[in-house]
């Protein structure tokens, strides 16, 4: 193996380091310095290179690949032409990829390897959407940097997230990947998530460069079906869409953007001159490189907009997208549409030193095996600190629904059945994207009970899904096998109280996996109205990576808990929820429907000419359902009660200063997340009848109570119109304080600047 010493002298690198013999002599050059010196020296065929990003082609060290495709692949990747791959994990596939690359490479350009690292990656935590119930931003950043830490160990340089895509729809399965359908919390979490995957120095060995995605509107998709159309007009793209991308940039720094499978306002997002060259890259400054999703460059032809693969690649560069991820049209159609002069060097030259400036961040440059130490690996990967927080954070995810009669906590003394597959399951709670969580490795609820002590007989009921379902196959629902009833309604009758687990199985949420219906899959309802027949006293534990339709289990069901996919400690933190050894704080960041017609719901809806309620039927209704959600954004009870009271606005020349009181009126000591909405009465464009704009989470013993003060600027007050542009303007502003999105207690100020 070529040493990092005798590598380091290498034409690339030496050159790269200093410049003698002018005004930069002796002195070690800058990034953008050192690009421009590499990319001087490289041929057309080595810059298509590095816009090319091809998947693992499998044992490097092998034989060629029977397969004509995977055997190209596989060339190329010997002969040091490829700048990036995906799904090369673990230190010893690390080095051998990346042998290949500086030292069969004329040039010694390190390859850049990029992995979905997305809740985790041996050590997994809760699916996002579970985390950002948590709001907890110092959190959602320590599991990332954990995720990153235990990534880069592996050889890894690079994840595809966070997703920050805002939706609205929780048919859609990738719900479970983002922070929900509010801009406000997803930006904030957003930036947290990129902080922690990136730290505070991206050429330190133990982070990675993160990739906010997908530019944009993919969480948009009609009908909640994956890879669908999207269509939204440009006040929905700046207001509700764009933000969190704009937020990962900015403030948190994120050195990759991934663009979207989906077409926006008719043009594929992978060739959209608007998002890409003139938003991302001029207004935003991104000074980073864009992705193109798996096969996305291509796929513009499916859409109707390009005619083929060779037009696929020059709408997909002229576009503004610079790595093309498993499409090949760049490795197919870049050196021709450069000699016609359909494609300008430029703009190659442009996506390249884009590539370039972040390996150099990273530091491969300096050290291309920097990344590669076997004892390191094993020593990070699911080390005991790392699963202390994977807990924590599994704690704080946890949301409780409803509490009637005080049912919970849970006494250990008390008789318990605790019903339901998913109470058993060690590979459901790890959710989809389990990156190299091991299959199977999760603690599950009956294991956490049985190690807190908790007095329960288990009955399995019905079975979730039938067989194991792959990664790309549909899972087998249990549609008709209920021979575990009897022995489940007969534990039921025998105990004080039911702990029933239902859900979704860890693949029926996530890509590809989009539902038409809500409810629990198979014949699980069937069997909680066959339990709650023969014993009231039922606690409904919700282990999905979505919102359901829970109407049913909330009109007869005392006690109901939203568990999300909570990861590796998946089964102690349940249990601490459930037992009142941690009180439980999470709140909703997506909306929880009555039923599936009223889809989208959302919170921070615009008011319509005709809001209602009226006596008559004309006006924005159903006339056989609310219009109210059965959970609202923002929502969450604890085993203690929070009261707020002596809202304060305080007008400044540049908004408003708001406080308020929030006091445990309760017996236990309690987290609690006070949320700030703002409504914009009048505007040049209808604004949401409430706006998330601030939020604190703390701590309150019983009787305590603290002031919570918010600044309300041109920041929080503001607006972007249909052109883009950022508006601040003078009016009348009603401000909510409270618990969740529902908040009563209410004031209002008019700013006048």
């Amino acid at each position: 193996m070529k040493t990092v010493a005798s590598w380091a002298c290498g034409a690339a690198l030496a050159m790269s380091l200093t410049l003698s013999g002018s005004a930069f002599a002796e002195r070690e050059l800058t990034v953008n310095e050192r690009v421009e010196n590499l990319l001087a020296q490289m041929t057309l065929e080595e810059k298509i290179g590095q816009i090319t990003l091809l998947s693992n082609v499998g044992d490097t060290t092998g034989p060629t690949p029977d397969d004509a495709m995977q055997a190209r692949k596989f060339e190329l990747v010997r002969s040091g032409m490829v700048g990036s791959l995906l799904n090369v994990v673990g230190v010893a596939e690390a080095r051998v990829v990346q042998d290949y690359a500086v030292q069969n490479s004329r040039l010694g350009i390190p390859v850049l390897l990029g992995y979905d690292v997305v809740h985790g990656q041996k050590t997994i935590f809760p699916v996002p959407l579970g985390e950002a119930a948590s709001w907890d931003l110092a959190m959602m950043e320590e599991t990332a940097r954990i995720a990153a830490r235990e990534a880069a160990a592996q050889g890894l340089h690079w994840t595809y997230a966070p997703m920050v895509d805002i939706s609205r729809d929780p048919r859609w399965g990738r719900v479970m990947e983002g922070a929900g359908e509010d801009p406000f919390l997803g930006s904030e979490i957003a930036v947290a998530r990129v902080r922690g995957f990136q730290g505070k120095d991206l050429s330190a060995p133990d982070t990675i460069a993160a990739t906010a995605k997908h530019l944009a509107g993919y969480g948009f998709a009609e009908g909640g079906r994956d890879y669908n159309t999207v269509d939204f007009g440009t006040v929905t793209l700046h207001n509700i869409v764009l933000p969190p991308f704009k937020a990962a940039i900015e403030r948190g720094g994120a050195r990759t953007l991934m663009n979207a499978f989906n077409v926006v306002n008719g043009v594929p997002a992978t060739a959209s001159v608007y998002l890409q060259r003139d938003l991302l890259k001029g207004a935003w400054g991104f000074d980073g490189f864009i992705v193109s999703d798996w096969g996305s460059g291509m796929e513009m032809i499916a859409h109707g907009f390009a005619e083929d693969r060779r037009e696929s690649a020059r709408f997909a560069m002229l576009g503004g997208s610079d790595m093309d991820m498993e499409s090949y049209v760049y490795l197919e159609h870049i050196e021709e549409l450069i000699a016609s002069g359909e494609v300008p060097m430029e703009m190659v030259d442009d996506a390249v030193r884009r590539i370039l400036r972040v390996k150099f961040e990273l530091g491969l440059f300096d050290d291309p095996y920097r990344y590669l130490d076997e004892a390191h690996e094993a020593a990070v990967l699911g080390a005991p600190e790392h699963h202390v927080s994977a807990r924590k954070m599994a704690e704080r995810s946890v949301v409780l629904l409803k509490n009637d009669g005080g049912l919970l906590p849970l006494k250990k003394t008390d008789r318990i059945a605790l019903i339901g597959a998913l109470a058993a399951d060690k590979d459901a709670p790890l959710g989809n994207w389990r990156a190299q969580g091991e299959t199977g490795s999760a603690v599950s609820l009956a294991e956490g009970f049985a190690a807190a002590g908790v007095k329960f007989s288990y009955s399995e009921g019905a079975k979730v899904q039938l067989g194991t379902a792959g990664f790309g196959n549909p899972v087998i629902v249990n549609t008709d096998d209920r021979s575990g009833f009897k022995a489940a309604v007969a534990a039921a009758k025998a105990a004080e109280k039911v702990v029933i687990v239902l859900g979704e199985a860890a693949l029926q949420s996530g890509e590809g996996r989009s539902r038409s219906q809500l409810g629990f899959p198979g014949v699980q309802q069937e069997l909680l109205e066959a339990v709650r027949a023969v014993n009231p006293n039922v606690v409904l534990v919700v282990m999905s990576g979505r919102p359901l339709v829970l109407t049913w289990a909330d009109e007869n069901v005392p006690a109901i808990v939203q568990a999300w996919h909570l990861g590796s400690q998946s089964g102690h933190a349940l249990t601490n929820v459930l037992t009142g050894a941690y009180n439980p704080s999470g709140k909703l960041p997506m909306t929880f429907p009555r039923s599936v017609g009223q889809i989208p719901v959302y919170y921070n809806h615009l008011n319509t000419g005709r809001p209602g309620p009226l006596d008559e039927v004309f006006w924005s209704h159903y006339i056989d359902e609310s219009n109210a959600p059965l959970y609202p954004f923002g929502y969450g009870l604890s085993y203690t009660q929070f009261s707020y009271s002596g809202l304060s606005i305080t007008p400044t020349s540049t908004g408003a200063n708001v406080s308020v009181t929030v006091t445990n009126t309760g017996k236990v000591a309690g987290e609690e997340v006070a949320q700030l909405y703002i409504h914009d009465r009048a505007a040049s464009v209808s604004r949401p009848v409430r706006e998330l704009k601030a939020f604190r989470k703390f701590r309150l013993e019983p009787g305590a109570s603290r002031q919570v003060n918010f600044t309300l600027g041109p920041e929080q007050l503001g607006f972007y119109t249909g052109d883009g542009a950022y508006v601040v303007e003078p009016g009348w502003f009603d401000v909510y304080a409270g618990g969740s999105s529902a908040a009563t207690l209410t004031a209002s100020f008019e700013y006048r600047p």
